[in-house]
């Protein structure tokens, strides 16, 4: 019989942490009836570095479930993909399959059940996607379709609508361990693995208690940290406009010559500052992106954990 691991990255959610233990412990009791997982699969959450009782939460629920509730807590903030990283890897010698889910329960546990038989089936990766984002407000459901497409333009191989709800083997946990990147960007990164995958589609509910961790500004860095981890397209870009300015600079010299030599030369002075004005805004923007790529190179060299574990209950 299969082990499995519920893995909850958790940051200030003291308000939601009690229900989704309660949820997720009648999901194991559900699937351990029907004979689908052993009888020692557990949730493990990881406490992000939370200003609030999470961590106290935790271990109150681990008091009242010794067996079914188990603990990681960071030392400190360090984000939501690394916190689900550690969670991963410090589940993977504990278990046989693995599910990671947010703690606001958006995302529909029913399924759990359906990823399990799918594993049993054969598949390494399940990957929980959204059938529609009705849920949404129109600016979060443009800018996130808007996303997955940018994303496949840029060439990074991601599931569309699909964010951190997946089962993962044994194995395909095993080899994720492998990619030890600081710059991690998950939704990109398991794709990479390979192995045997399928999809289970649902329905996203409303969180049920408390405030969403990614505002906009989140989701902006986490979708730039996407292309940047996996894509060299931008620095394409700026190579492919370098020559189309380089093109448009001939054409006007030879203009220029020409007014020149047929004495049509007119003064030109708010062209020309126009001119500078535009050509300096892109060497500025092309040196900052060629910057970013720098700084991450900087990042991964120096090789610093990516996350320091303080506690394991």
């Amino acid at each position: 019989m299969d082990r499995l691991a519920i893995v909850v990255p958790c940051y200030n959610e003291e308000e939601v942490l009690e229900i989704c233990s309660e949820a997720l412990r009648e999901v194991l009791s559900d699937l351990q009836g029907k004979g689908k997982i052993s009888e020692d699969s557990f949730v493990l959450f990881v406490n992000d570095g939370s200003k609030d009782k999470t961590w106290e939460l935790i271990e109150k629920e681990h008091e009242k479930y010794p067996d079914k509730i188990k603990g990681v807590k960071l030392a400190g903030n360090v984000g939501h993909q690394f916190a689900l990283t550690a969670g991963l890897i410090t589940a993977k010698d504990m278990c046989d399959i693995s599910v990671s889910i947010d703690a606001d329960l958006q995302d529909d546990v029913a399924v759990i059940e359906e990823m399990v038989d799918k594993y049993h089936e054969g598949k390494d990766i399940v990957y929980g996607v959204r059938k529609k984002r009705t849920t949404d407000t129109f600016f979060k459901r443009v800018t996130a379709e808007g996303f997955y497409k940018f994303m496949s333009f840029m060439g990074v191989k991601t599931v569309y609508n699909h964010a951190d709800f997946r089962l993962m083997s044994k194995r395909a946990l095993e080899q994720f361990a492998e990619y030890k990147e600081t710059n991690l960007f998950l939704r990109g990164l398991v794709p990479l693995i390979g192995y045997e995958t399928d999809c289970v589609y649902y329905d996203r509910k409303e969180r049920v208690a408390g405030e969403s961790k990614y505002p906009l500004k989140k989701m902006l860095a986490l979708a730039f940290n996407g292309i940047s981890s996996f894509s060299v397209k931008p620095i394409t870009f700026i190579t492919t406009l370098g020559l189309i300015i380089i093109i448009m600079s001939v054409l006007a010299a030879v203009y220029a010559l020409i007014s020149y030599f047929t004495g049509h030369v007119t003064e030109g002075w708010t062209s020309l500052i126009l001119s500078i004005w535009f050509l300096g805004g892109v060497q500025l923007l092309c040196i900052g992106l060629i910057g970013q790529y720098i700084g991450k190179i900087y990042i991964e060299v120096k090789n610093r954990p990516r996350y320091n574990i303080e506690k394991v209950i």
